[in-house]
């Protein structure tokens, strides 16, 4: 199955999209005991949850979201340990468990922004690409695979010791791919043809720095992935 990839849009963002809303910042408020939250109007509450944060040392604000964020994956201790690693490690990058990252990025934005940068600052990509089939039954294959599928692809277009190849070079050659999804944070079909689509994608700097001179280029999936 071969394929035509061109990248059309790369670029970093330090927030992630719908990773913040205010029923958020407002559960924050509470767990600080902030009190009457139904006095602060909704284009405050953010401002206001940050303002609360910083009341707190930078550990203990961090221990806070953290808490927050993973009551249901971590520990107290573990999040006692990570509240302060916060302060100087990208945790998003460098914790081990792959499902918690897109939340550790997200923790780690709100902190950097409500510590002015006491925390190391966040950055992901968000970048758009051109995909083109040669056979219109190529396209079945992002049916049920999407992630590990469009990895695949973007690596055959990558220098080869790219990190993705590094890592992950068995599911990147075999048939499961679990840790795919991820990788890839958010992506989203922004059009959708009998042979081509155009989407885009969000993820970590870690993963897909390398992307940015990538011109177009050719790359193939087995039958077998």
């Amino acid at each position: 199955m071969k394929y035509r990839i061109e990248l059309k849009k790369f670029e970093t963002i330090r927030e992630l999209p719908n990773s913040w809303d205010n029923d958020n910042y407002v559960e924050l408020l509470e767990i600080m005991e902030f009190g009457d939250t139904a006095t602060i109007p909704s284009s405050e509450l953010k401002e206001m949850c940050m303002l609360s944060l910083t009341d707190f040392e930078p550990s203990e604000a961090a221990e806070i979201v953290l808490k927050y964020l993973f009551k249901d994956n971590l520990s107290s201790s573990q999040i006692a340990n990570l509240s302060h690693e916060m302060l100087h490690e990208k945790m998003w990058e460098e914790y081990a468990d792959l499902s918690l990252h897109e939340q550790f990025f997200n923790a780690g934005q709100l902190l950097f922004q409500a510590f002015n940068g006491k925390f190391p600052q966040p950055e992901a990509l968000r970048f758009k690409l051109e995909l083109e089939a040669a056979k219109k039954e190529d396209m079945s294959v992002f049916k049920s695979d999407f992630e590990a599928s469009i990895i695949r692809l973007l690596v055959a277009g990558m220098p080869k010791n790219t990190l993705l190849n590094r890592l992950f070079s068995e599911q990147l050659e075999g048939q499961a791919f679990p840790d795919a999804k991820d990788i890839i944070w958010q992506y989203n079909r922004e059009s959708l043809g009998d042979k081509s689509m155009v989407i885009e994608v969000i993820s970590s700097v870690y993963w897909f720095h390398d992307l940015k001179f990538t011109v177009p280029f050719e790359a193939e999936l087995t039958a077998t992935n």
